[in-house]
């Protein structure tokens, strides 16, 4: 689903026009301030892609913003969309570009640097609420206890302006938030959700397309700034993608697919004017076939996170592999290329992409585990069998 700004523009105004006419003798708006004082906050969701799920589902109540960081429910200040009735989604319906929008609601300009998304529960009435469906599985509820009562609290800095309409995006994703119980059957949500703001509908987004042979939802292409995704999708079954929305900046472009080497097109930028083609659709990303290395291992505590990065001479370094790690054992695994990763510079307008092998970078990764903002680290070879890895946190 697009949305235009256009629209929430005129849907703001209208609004403004409404409060000051319902605002009587006191010159219009909250407190007789005038409607000036007044902004929209319109806010949508999207999704990074999930691995081994044929669906995520979640059913949204409600989206909460305060100027504080730091209110509790109970203070005065919320400003809130409400979804009536609540919307259950299915994030990975959002691949690609596609918006789901939550709605918008007029409150009072200024910063706000808190946003709690506010989920449903499962209850006798709706006890799939929030689910997954493991791939070639059945339906199973999705453990969603923080979200139920309070909301998932996230640290923003959206500047709401008078007569303005500022537009969020909720880029959910559901690979890295839903996370197995052992053997259980049972999954929690531990949610990743980035907040982004849309400047433009013109821009911030990077088209292209890969090989239709990998045109698979195990192919996952990622915009990444020094090791870090910032937006990542899967091809549609025609091989193209969409990464939407990206802030403004320069980025690699990340693509990994199974039992193919990794491929990073370097310098790829996002503006707010025009989006951005790295290539077309007879110059399709296909790397080469590898052969993929079984690294395991296990991290204490189980809430931690394990990811497996690869530097490429001269940089960058870039994410290949994010482990999900086990919500009871502590337990993760990887399948990572043998062969050297390919890289290419990007270019307006190619009439070839020449992608030239990284024989010093073949094989070699580090894994990063993370927990409570600590990090601990670990280098491997994957030319030969790696031991399994352990990470220990205080």
């Amino acid at each position: 689903m697009t949305f235009k700004l256009f629209g929430n523009l005129m849907f703001a105004i209208l609004t403004a026009l409404v409060l000051a006419a319902c605002g009587g003798g006191g010159g219009g708006g909250i407190g007789g301030t005038g409607s000036s004082d007044m902004g929209t906050l319109h806010v949508v969701m999207t999704d990074a892609p999930a691995c081994g799920y044929d669906a995520v589902n979640i059913t949204v109540d409600r989206v909460r913003v305060h100027q504080s960081s730091s209110a509790v429910d109970g203070d005065t200040g919320w400003s809130e969309i409400v979804l009536s009735p609540a919307r259950r989604i299915n994030l990975l319906s959002l691949a690609n570009g596609v918006l789901e929008d939550l709605g918008q609601t007029a409150l009072p300009a200024g910063t706000y640097t808190q946003l709690r998304l506010v989920l449903a529960a499962n209850d006798a009435a709706h006890p799939l609420a929030n689910s997954v469906v493991p791939s070639g599985g059945s339906e199973t509820a999705l453990t969603t206890p923080s979200a139920q009562q309070s909301g998932i609290k996230l640290n923003v800095n959206i500047a709401v302006a008078a007569d303005k309409v500022a537009d969020v995006a909720l880029d959910f994703d559901a690979c890295k938030s839903v996370v197995k119980r052992g053997a259980s059957g049972q999954y929690n949500l531990k949610p990743v959700i980035a907040v982004t703001p849309l400047l433009s509908d013109a821009g911030l987004r990077v088209v292209g397309y890969v090989d239709p042979l990998i045109a698979l939802g195990s192919t996952t292409i990622s915009l990444q700034s020094g090791g870090v995704p910032v937006k990542s999708t899967v091809p549609d079954a025609t091989g193209q993608f969409t990464l939407y929305p990206v802030p403004t900046g320069t980025y690699d472009l990340v693509v990994t697919a199974a039992g193919r080497v990794t491929a990073v097109m370097t310098g790829v930028p996002v503006v707010t004017t025009a989006y951005t083609h790295v290539n077309t659709t007879a110059l399709g990303f296909l790397p080469p076939v590898a052969t993929s290395r079984a690294v395991s291992g296990s991290v204490a505590p189980a809430t931690a996170t394990v990811r497996a990065l690869q530097a490429l001479t001269g940089g960058p370094t870039v994410e290949v592999a994010w482990g999900s790690v086990d919500a009871d054992s502590g337990a993760f695994d990887f399948a990572l290329p043998i062969e050297a990763p390919v890289r290419a510079a990007y270019a307006v307008n190619p009439s070839t992409i020449v992608f030239t092998a990284d024989s010093s970078a073949a094989g070699k990764y580090t894994l990063e585990a993370a927990s409570a903002g600590a990090t601990k680290t670990q280098a491997i070879d994957a030319a030969a069998a790696v031991p399994p890895v352990t990470f220990t946190f205080p």
